[in-house]
């Protein structure tokens, strides 16, 4: 492995990789793939996706080999590899988890090929499931900084917004039928719910003067607006 192709720098390995040769490789192959990318939520280098998907993976104990899988789960639709170059690179066991995660790009609907992915990646089993669920909670923190940006900035929410969240909330009902008790699904629950109760909101036209407080009377904490205020 070249150095200079590490994402984090020369010489420098994320934690999460360590002592896992599989991932440690698939970082410098996807490093090489996404390479010039750039994510659409915050402008960051692509790779951070992937990424943030393999630490998820390893923190919920996922063997190298799912690991390293996060890690490729887009260079084949992205068109950097063919599954047959993964898996002489990383062996039949990552190449066949990446395959499952690959969407058809022949369906032309989105809702038939998302719909079509789902359903390949539940027939795949349940460690293509998991690296799905982390790829969905990625996506979906995502959409978030999405929303809250179009919306500060007096904008109109993204377009493909709509589309994504219910692509998302089938991803959870899917995973919900054979990994339900995985804690990544259940933050993946969490998300959509928080998503949907607690939206990113809009800049205000104008802020309110604070009000005056009379001489000598006792300051009081005030919880923000649209926050509970705590009790001791």
């Amino acid at each position: 492995m070249h150095q200079q192709d590490l994402p984090f720098g020369v010489g420098v390995v994320p934690s999460f990789a360590r002592g896992l040769p599989l991932t440690l490789a698939a970082i410098h192959f996807a490093s090489l793939v996404h390479r010039g990318r750039c994510r659409e939520s915050d402008h960051a280098p692509f790779i951070i996706h992937p990424l943030e998907v393999a630490a998820m993976l390893r923190s919920s104990g996922a063997p190298d080999a799912v690991v390293a899988a996060g890690v490729l789960h887009d260079v084949v639709e992205d068109h950097g590899a063919t599954l047959s170059q993964i898996e002489q690179r990383f062996g039949s066991e990552v190449s066949v988890l990446v395959g499952a995660l690959s969407e058809d790009e022949a369906i032309e609907s989105y809702e038939a090929r998302k719909g079509a992915l789902r359903a390949q990646v539940v027939a795949a089993g349940a460690e293509a499931s998991l690296i799905f669920a982390a790829d969905k909670l990625a996506k979906v923190r995502e959409l978030r900084v999405r929303f809250g940006r179009a919306r500060w900035q007096g904008e109109a929410d993204p377009a493909d917004g709509a589309a994504k969240l219910g692509h998302y909330a089938a991803s959870l009902a899917a995973l919900d039928g054979l990994i339900p008790a995985s804690p990544i699904v259940r933050q993946l629950r969490f998300e959509l719910e928080a998503l949907d109760a607690l939206p990113p909101g809009r800049r205000p036209l104008s802020r309110p003067a604070p009000a005056r407080r009379p001489p000598g009377a006792q300051r009081t904490a005030v919880a923000p607006a649209g926050l509970p205020r705590l009790s001791g």
